[in-house]
């Protein structure tokens, strides 16, 4: 827990999770219990002073979220241009309050709406369909991963998913080394969140993104791609199916696309040359 999440659960805002009492009924009668249940609350991203959009999401690593987010949605080109973050509580959640070059949050101003978003926020300020389906540059190609390194992450990826164990109600999104090492890991009720936290977290690490992979426990839908290629990542690796829309944009953005990673076996639906040994013949 970073030292701004530490400050909020001092301040009484909820920790990523909390038992909760329930009543459980079955057809020979009713109990009561309680189970882990995830935490959600309102977070707004304020650039300069002026509020753009509130996002729901989980009350963790949220200095991840801030350049994270701000770097996948375009509010600035780098994270070198992100000068001051911090997390100051609001009525009922948090503000993230964020220092950019003038010019960028005039940008930001121009296409902020203010309104309350959904969990998660992909297309977040967002009004026109040109803009929502910005195509990011071609990513590099200097990356190759053993098949072995996605099983490997895959595997441990599990393990690592401490609140989704508690509450089997949250995503995550991890970043790792070629060999399949996960370096970090971060979970969210939202998946874009999750990998705008992940991505955050490397950059706050002066590490490249582009010099591992990242793995989402969610769908591999187009704004995940589009998110994971503004950060240079060249391989993408997603637990459940891709969109054909996520397809299109990966192969045009150069990254490799793997989908349905489960244990010892996946698919590669664009790019498949990054992705060596046994996976060359599927």
């Amino acid at each position: 827990m970073s030292i701004a999440d530490q400050a909020l659960v001092g301040l009484g805002y909820a920790l990523p999770s909390a038992r909760r009492p329930l009543v459980h009924v079955t057809e020979n009668g009713r109990a009561t219990g309680d189970s882990e249940v995830a935490e959600e609350i309102p977070v707004a991203l304020v650039y300069n002073g002026r509020p753009h959009v509130v996002i729901m999401g989980t009350p963790t690593d949220l200095e991840d979220l801030a350049i994270g987010f701000s770097l996948t949605e375009g509010v600035v080109d780098s994270a070198n241009e992100i000068e001051r973050v911090e997390v100051v509580r609001a009525s009922h959640g948090v503000e993230l309050q964020l220092q950019i070059p003038n010019a960028r949050a005039d940008r930001v101003a121009e296409r902020s709406r203010g309104l309350a978003s959904r969990t998660g926020c992909g297309l977040c300020g967002i009004e026109s369909i040109h803009e929502a389906l910005r195509m990011p540059g071609k990513v590099g190609s200097s990356l190759t991963v053993e098949a072995d390194a996605l099983w490997r992450a895959g595997e441990t990826l599990a393990e690592r998913q401490e609140l989704n164990r508690a509450t089997n109600s949250v995503h995550a999104a991890a970043w790792a080394d070629v060999d399949g090492t996960l370096r970090v890991v971060r979970e969210d009720v939202g998946r874009h969140n999750a990998l705008d936290k992940v991505l955050g977290a490397v950059l706050r690490a002066d590490r490249s993104p582009a010099s591992g992979f990242v793995l989402v426990t969610s769908r591999a839908s187009y704004e995940l791609v589009q998110k994971a290629a503004i950060c240079g990542v060249e391989v993408l690796a997603a637990i459940s199916r891709p969109t054909g829309l996520a397809i299109r944009f990966a192969d045009a953005a150069g990254v490799t696309l793997v989908a349905l990673l489960r244990g010892r076996s996946a698919n590669i639906y664009s790019r498949p040359e990054r992705i060596k040994g046994k996976a060359d013949n599927r």
